[in-house]
């Protein structure tokens, strides 16, 4: 989870009252947060160089890291923390956000241009008005932009957030995307005019930025925005221009937001501006900006809207176990900073506010209950003897008989390679079956197994030396392709036996498929009786011809069994004959 460090005695003071560390630190759980660290600004900076100095001076400003939930962003800064925690203590009402009151007309506007639409399409603006920053608050906003950039903006991929001292620029503004020759500015804490194609290779040595290069270098158009004087803003989602960069002693802030997911960047825009619209001269009060694309579509940001959620008591009393009444409830939500009322039918009527993104479902708001209500207040009770599911006491049923015949248990990879499941078996792969895996990180983990084979291959293959016999099993799922499910695909239970050793053991694996039949009551029939199991000759790449069979259960196939043919056991480099089965559970019950 994320952690915000902030100055101890700067949120106490934003707090209204001195703790002392463990009264404080009951008060972070008491809210759902923890305090995971105390150090100093210079502790810090001695561990960051391996410095064995553990010496404090007391004048050393004291520094709290807080772990806070990784989806409450409205905590990642000091003034979103302390407002949230002077709300759940009962000492500040909720606020209330509001756009200025300005007419459209009047309105800053950002012309979109279409071209952005094949690298960065959406881009959310919002201005602060009449800002007072300190030299502290300033440091905040700065690094509330950093923890968002790393957190939910995903490195700046997704979301590139980027501020201006609107003094210094004339509206209106334009996003545009253009050729990076012909894109030139002083980028901040430069003084030298770069290209954008220049400004690429200059940062290529820049610890920080270099990191952020490969989201738009190799497009032929970079993402840009301008003012009405072609003055640039920001190089997104690279760097701002120095010609608009904010200092202490700016008033009114610009804030653009560029995306390639647009709901990621009316959280980021709305996370920032309540935070330090407290610090504006009319408090809690933002200033919209409208955005208007070329096919003629505006729209207004940022957007305050209030969304109601209804919610059951009962479903809140019966998740966490306790009996509330619904003032009860309204109450604990109002701590969380959730607006709440008792509806007409008796059950919660919640009002999220811009802060609280992380508000999805009815299980979210019962969670906030159940913190403000307190964890150590809920009683405590032994939960209802669960019923497992019918195919998972078939599974351990069938494991405690192979267990009981030998054989040892493994557990292999879901993730493999396609030359392992397809090629090294013989297979070949038609596309009908394999789920593959987008952008795999590694050639070892390109798609979803279809058979639990390759793995158990795999596992003697690296343990030929092993004394012989070998008897492994497993049971696990497998996903194909099945076009009837909504995610396209379906898992599939399996089991998978082998034996290897001086001899094939065809015979070992043989009874083995008997064993676990009459274990489960399926009698052995005459080929063609659909009333219990039979086998009937295969012809399976893997196996070794007229040495396998397919396994007939109550006219299904459902498995199938035999020698495991040797360019098979090259390809996995075992030098020893092998049998091996491999059925569906699922087909038993």
């Amino acid at each position: 989870m994320p952690t915000v460090s902030v100055g101890r005695d700067r949120l106490f003071a934003a707090l209204g009252r001195a703790y002392t560390q463990e009264e404080f630190e009951e008060v972070c759980f008491s809210f759902g947060i923890e305090l995971d660290d105390v150090t100093t600004e210079k502790a810090i900076i001695r561990k960051e160089k391996h410095l064995d100095d553990d010496a404090v001076d007391e004048d050393e400003e004291v520094i709290y890291k807080i772990e806070v939930p990784a989806n409450r962003y409205d905590l990642l800064c000091l003034e979103g923390l302390a407002q949230a925690l002077r709300v759940f203590s009962r000492e500040e009402e909720v606020p209330t956000y509001k756009l200025a009151n300005i007419s459209k007309e009047s309105m800053i506007k950002m012309h979109v241009k279409p071209e952005t639409s094949s690298i960065r399409p959406h881009v959310v603006c919002a201005v602060l008005r009449g800002v007072t920053f300190t030299e502290a608050s300033y440091n905040s906003f700065i690094d509330l932009q950093d923890k968002l950039h790393q957190n939910i903006c995903r490195r700046r991929t997704l979301v590139a957030i980027g501020t201006h001292d609107l003094d210094t620029l004339q509206a209106p503004f334009t996003y545009e995307a253009l050729p990076p020759s012909s894109i030139n500015f002083v980028p901040l804490k430069q003084a030298k005019n770069f290209r954008a194609d220049e400004l690429m290779e200059f940062y290529r040595s820049d610890l920080k930025l270099k990191k952020f290069l490969h989201i738009i270098e190799n497009s032929p158009v970079f993402p840009v925005l301008y003012d009405n004087n072609r003055t640039v803003l920001s190089l997104p989602p690279i760097i701002n221009g120095a010609h608009s960069a904010i200092t202490l002693k700016t008033k009114n802030v610009f804030i653009e937001c560029t995306a390639t997911d647009l709901t990621k960047a009316k959280i980021v825009l709305n996370t920032i501006v309540t935070a330090f619209s407290a610090y504006c001269e009319r408090k809690f009060e933002i200033e919209p900006v409208e955005v208007v694309y070329s096919d003629g579509k505006s729209y207004i940001y940022p957007d305050l809207s209030i969304y109601n959620m209804d919610v059951s008591l009962s479903y809140v009393n019966g998740t966490i176990g306790v009996s509330l009444e619904a003032e009860e409830v309204t109450d604990l939500l109002n701590r969380m900073q959730l607006r709440a009322e008792q509806s007409v039918s008796g059950d919660i009527t919640v009002f999220v506010p811009p802060t609280r993104s992380d508000i999805l479902h009815p299980c979210d708001v019962m969670e906030d209950v159940a913190i403000a209500y307190g964890y150590n207040n809920i009683p405590k009770r032994k939960p209802a003897s669960l019923k497992p599911l019918a195919l998972n006491e078939l599974t351990d049923r069938i494991k405690l008989e192979i267990a009981m015949d030998g054989f040892t248990e493994v557990l292999t990879f879901i993730l493999g390679s396609w030359r392992e499941n397809f090629a090294m078996l013989n297979r070949k792969d038609d596309k009908s079956k394999a789920v593959i895996v987008g952008n795999p990180r590694s050639s070892d983990f390109e798609l979803v197994r279809t058979s639990l084979m390759p793995g158990v291959l795999k596992t003697v293959g690296h343990n030929k030396d092993h004394p012989k016999p070998i008897k492994i099993f497993e049971v696990g799922d497998i996903a194909l392709l099945d076009e009837k499910k909504d995610v396209g695909a379906t898992n599939r239970r399996q089991l998978a036996a082998l034996f290897c050793g001086a001899s094939s053991g065809f015979e070992l694996i043989h009874g083995l498929v008997d064993r676990v039949m009459e274990a489960i009551g399926a009698a052995f029939v005459p080929i063609g009786d659909n009333s219990g199991y039979f086998i009937k000759p295969s012809d399976e790449p893997e196996f070794l011809p007229r040495r396998q069979a397919s396994i007939i259960y109550k006219g299904k196939n459902i498995g199938t069994f035999g020698i495991v043919h040797p360019e098979v056991l090259n390809n996995f480099d075992i030098p020893d004959p092998c049998s091996f089965v491999e059925l569906n559970i699922e087909s038993l019950l």
